[in-house]
């Protein structure tokens, strides 16, 4: 039996998504005023943030073990009450030290809950029979441009400590009531059936034949390249609008917005798109397409042909890390969703740092057709999957839906 296509279970997994974007862009928007309160200079504050990293890198391979003991909705669960409470730690930091280890606890529960929310995530998408994992993804996308509006407006009426506090116990409250209506819906069997391949078979969850670990490694370097785009549009898009460009700053942030909300809008139709085109083929031209969009947006002479150029990027990245997760997770369960997101996250940490060093090479314009080359290579990369999944007859459910 299953889930309606928006039964219970699918909202509130949705919800969680959401919070878990929304309390990542409350603490991004109140950064500024953190760093002022530990009074750190820019590598100081660099090395706090790279404790953020830390917590999430190492905590993902762990949560993907529990999810395997306990079940990922618990540990959902349980891990969107951990990021709800270590949301409100920065703002009575007054060190670089003590804002560095609630950066590590931040941290912590924002890489668990990713690994937990995707891992539940892959179990509803199998149970519903549609490749439904794009919708969740923009329900955090959503869920982030939410919290970086709200925060921004509360950003001059409330102190730091009063705006990461509500959104804390707002994070808390959809913790608690999602939670009750997740752990209550009827869950999917957490070993499922294997297609037969000369005889061998496979838990869900395991990525221990080499045949499964190869297939999430590809997956999770699809991720690491579409994260490297990510990360890098992230830190960089309104300084080449407002450097190399000559956009005002109002227009660059506007050229930023333009990028998040086609990403977010690419999501609402990446189910669509999925069931019309196939996942494979979706990815594709979703990666060629965010590479064509970014040669326009690094070479633009105009800012708005460079705004048109990430809004393409924009469109063509945002299914691409969905659904590089959800395939992970059909070949290799929790551990395989833990080792591609961990992959991933990685790509989103080297993205703005190698741009950093080669626009100090070459320019920024340059370094940022780099992220094209990334999207090529996330596009290519799952064709290598799907002849894999094929030989080898990985994977749980590792059909393309086209």
């Amino acid at each position: 039996m299953t889930d309606s296509p928006w039964g219970p279970a699918r909202v509130a997994l949705t919800a969680f998504f959401a919070v878990d974007g929304f309390l990542f862009a409350a603490w991004v928007v109140r950064i500024p005023d953190v760093r002022s309160q530990v009074n750190a200079s820019h590598s100081a504050l660099g090395l706090a943030l790279l404790c953020l990293s830390v917590g999430a890198v190492l905590t993902m391979p762990m949560v993907g073990r529990l999810c395997l003991r306990y079940g990922s909705r618990p540990v959902t669960v349980a891990s969107l009450a951990l990021l709800s409470l270590a949301v409100l730690l920065p703002a009575h930091t007054h060190s670089v030290a003590s804002l560095g280890a609630a950066l590590l606890l931040f941290g912590a529960g924002y890489g668990g809950a990713n690994v937990a929310m995707n891992s539940a995530a892959v179990d509803l998408v199998a149970q519903l029979r549609r490749p439904v994992m794009p919708s969740f993804h923009a329900g955090y996308s959503f869920g982030g441009l939410v919290g970086t509006g709200v925060s921004g407006l509360l950003a001059g009426p409330l102190s730091t400590a009063w705006a990461l506090a509500l959104s804390g116990f707002l994070g808390a409250a959809v913790t608690v009531g999602a939670g009750v209506v997740l752990l209550r819906s009827p869950a999917a069997p957490l070993v499922a059936p294997t297609r037969p391949t000369g005889g061998t078979e496979r838990t869900a969850g395991g990525t221990g034949r080499p045949h499964v670990r190869a297939l999430v490694l590809l997956l999770g370097l699809t991720a690491l390249c579409t994260a490297y785009g990510e990360g890098a549009i992230a830190d960089w898009t309104t300084l080449h609008l407002t450097d190399d460009v000559h956009a005002s700053p109002a227009v660059a942030a506007a050229g930023y917005g333009a990028y998040a909300f086609a990403m977010a809008g690419g999501r609402v139709s990446g189910t669509w798109l999925s069931i019309r085109l196939g996942q494979t083929r979706l990815m594709l031209l979703g990666g060629l397409t965010a590479a064509a969009g970014m040669l326009v947006a690094a070479l633009a002479p105009a800012a708005p042909l460079a705004i048109c150029g990430f809004v393409l990027v924009g469109l063509g990245l945002a299914n691409l890390f969905p659904l590089a997760i959800a395939r992970a997770g059909e070949a290799g369960g929790p551990q395989g969703v833990a080792l591609a997101s961990s992959l991933g996250y990685g790509g989103m940490l080297i993205g703005p740092v190698v741009i950093g060093f080669l626009a100090d090479a070459a320019g920024l314009p340059l370094a940022l057709t780099t992220v094209a080359v990334a999207a090529t290579a996330a596009a290519l990369l799952p064709l290598s999957v799907g002849r894999r999944a094929r030989v080898t007859g990985g994977g749980r459910h590792m059909t393309d839906h086209g």
